[in-house]
């Protein structure tokens, strides 16, 4: 395992994460411990020491177990949670500091520990960004030794632009994949100019970078992947990073070329993330401890080849920039 720099807040973490929205298990199914310990520990063993995860996921069960994580290990383990999505509506009007300070307690009570490394703001409205009080209350927070470190986790380029202007924050969280390439093309270089921590979401496209889906894949109704391909419940972006299904399916047909005698590409995603040196860690999720091997593949990966960047480039030019380049 590589470590890099987390911007500001000088963690050094492993470059291959974990995200903890599937770590319970399957999506719709309750949430299972006995799992959630598994591919958790089996993180640590394999070098990771950078979980995320968030007060929404599995109705803070996620939060707990990460938290039992941490108690019961001696490594060093770097814990970031977010906040804002239990706000229902979850409108700019129900942000408010006394909030963000309950949010904040009530996950240090669900992990039991008495700081947090890192706090996100969770995908908040547009509207957000431009309060000042909003991002101040964490500066308060810090003195009290409830946080360490803010970030903010953004579904487009603009937010995660106006973010960045805040001195206190450290780091931002955005899409970023083979399907969603947009950030390099200014949030990377002004977030590296003010020191900003990048850790990347998504990054298998919701599994569609694996090139294990085909066009009789079926996911289960409880599953994002089937309910919310047209944003039904939130951002569209975050599902198949807003890809029309059939046409990342060809597009990932013609990236398997590229990689032959690749069953899995899982890891050739990952790897082509951390191409990009303004990325501190990637956060693929797992809901069984084989995705997580699969994942941590890619620290063993060589580089890409500047030829296969320039035709990864290419079919991202010609297949999926129209659809969803100036959206996100």
């Amino acid at each position: 395992m590589q470590y890099r720099k987390l911007g500001k807040t000088g963690f050094s973490v492993s470059e291959i994460s974990l995200g903890t929205w599937q770590v319970g298990g399957k999506w719709g199914d309750p949430f299972s411990h006995s799992n959630a310990d598994n591919i958790l520990n089996a993180a640590v063993d394999g070098g990771i020491n950078f979980i995320d995860t968030a007060d929404v996921y599995g109705d803070g069960e996620s939060e707990k177990a990460v938290g039992r994580l941490v108690r019961s290990r001696s490594e060093q383990i770097y814990v970031a949670t977010k906040c804002g999505r239990q706000l229902q509506p979850h409108v700019n009007d129900a942000y408010t500091p006394e909030a963000m300070r309950m949010f904040v307690e009530a996950s240090l009570r669900n992990m039991q520990l008495e700081t947090l490394d890192l706090i996100q703001l969770h995908c908040p409205p547009t509207e957000v960004y431009y309060r000042p009080e909003i991002f101040e209350v964490f500066d308060r927070l810090k003195e009290e030794g409830k946080i360490q470190n803010l970030g903010v986790s953004v579904e487009k380029v603009e937010e995660g632009l106006k973010a960045i202007e805040y001195a206190n924050v450290t780091t931002l969280q955005l899409i970023f994949n083979m399907f969603r390439q947009r950030p390099t093309e200014l949030l990377f270089k002004e977030a590296q100019r003010r020191d900003v921590g990048l850790i990347v979401r998504v990054p298998l496209a919701s599994g569609l970078l694996t090139g294990k889906f085909s066009a009789d894949t079926s996911f289960a109704p409880e599953d994002h992947r089937n309910f919310n391909r047209q944003g039904e419940a939130f951002d569209k972006g975050e599902t198949f990073s807003g890809v029309d299904y059939n046409t990342g399916l060809e597009a990932v047909e013609e990236i398997k070329q590229l990689f032959p005698g690749q069953p899995n590409l899982a890891p050739i995603a990952l790897r082509w993330v951390l191409m990009f040196n303004e990325v501190s860690c990637v956060i693929p999720g797992a809901s069984k401890p084989e995705q997580l091997n699969s994942n941590l593949q890619a620290a063993d990966l060589p580089a890409l080849s500047s030829e296969q960047l320039q035709q990864v480039q290419a079919i991202y030019d010609r297949k999926i920039k129209p659809q969803v380049h100036q959206i996100w």
